[in-house]
């Protein structure tokens, strides 16, 4: 007696066997480019475009200091000392570097100067602190050089630009508004990060710091004891970006600092017409 087949229709109906799940189809999506900001390279780089800088600007101000003057041509070592010819010339050299440094980090980084350098403006009443600031750091340099007098020549080679009030008043100039700003630019925003980043803060403040000093070692003969003096002021500047992460504070608290120092050479020279009372 056989097994009656079920009545239930669906019984005929085949289940087609569960099919797999298909394997995600792999996306390849490259993670984003990490940016460490400014490094060694970018600093050579600068330091290079500075060195090309002022020779292309300093033969350009000679071709036209010439024919300034012709037919009565000038002595060249006087025109090495000359601020009429040496501020202009500096001032050619100083745009060119910014504008390289804005064109590299733009190029390696994809970012723009003030971005890249960590410009961060400070509130005003920072402002106003770092600009006080600067004017004590200005103080502490009068008093040191003072003490240090004895160490230093009664003699130097920037003195040697300040030959009438023009020129005093064109150094002050530039000395207030325009060195603070590149000097900062690649000191502060450039070789301090690109150094502590290999060397920690601590060694890239010290480096800084000197080759900072070591900048205007032409204008004071190499002396150690201004350079010493320079190189503390360059110590503060350093660790002002280290801690507060502003290369505009820098140059406030710079600004300042030379502000003081002018404006008592003002008043000490009687207008910068008696330089020989430095």
């Amino acid at each position: 007696m056989g097994v009656p087949p079920p009545t239930d229709p669906s019984f005929f109906e085949q289940t087609p066997p569960e099919q797999a799940a298909a394997p995600p189809i792999p996306v390849f999506i490259p993670a984003p480019r990490r940016d460490h900001g400014i490094d060694l390279v970018d600093t050579f780089l600068v330091f290079i475009a500075a060195f090309c800088a002022l020779i292309f600007s300093g033969l350009i101000g000679t071709i036209i200091f010439y024919m300034a003057h012709y037919p009565r041509l000038p002595d060249p070592k006087a025109i090495a000392s000359n601020a009429l010819f040496v501020i202009p010339t500096e001032v050619g050299a100083y745009v060119i570097v910014v504008a390289f440094m804005a064109f590299v980090v733009w190029i390696r980084h994809n970012q723009a100067l003030f971005e890249a350098v960590h410009w961060n403006m400070p509130p005003q009443r920072i402002a106003l602190a770092a600009l006080g600031g600067g004017a004590g750091l200005a103080m502490f340099s009068l008093i040191a050089e003072t003490l240090l007098q004895r160490w230093t020549p009664k003699s130097l080679p920037i003195e040697e630009f300040f030959k009438n009030p023009s020129s005093g008043y064109l150094l002050a100039a530039f000395g207030v508004l325009v060195a603070p700003l590149v000097e900062e630019l690649f000191f502060r925003g450039f070789l301090y990060p690109a150094l502590a980043r290999w060397t920690g803060s601590i060694i890239a403040i010290v480096i800084t710091a000197a080759a900072f000093a070591a900048l205007h070692g032409t204008q004071l003969a190499y002396s150690w004891a201004p350079l010493l003096v320079l190189f503390v002021v360059g110590t503060v500047l350093t660790v002002i970006r280290a801690r507060k992460g502003s290369v505009a504070t820098c140059v406030i608290v710079h600004m300042g600092y030379n502000l003081v120092l002018f404006l008592v050479l003002f008043l000490h020279t009687g207008g910068f017409h008696h330089m020989e009372r430095v």
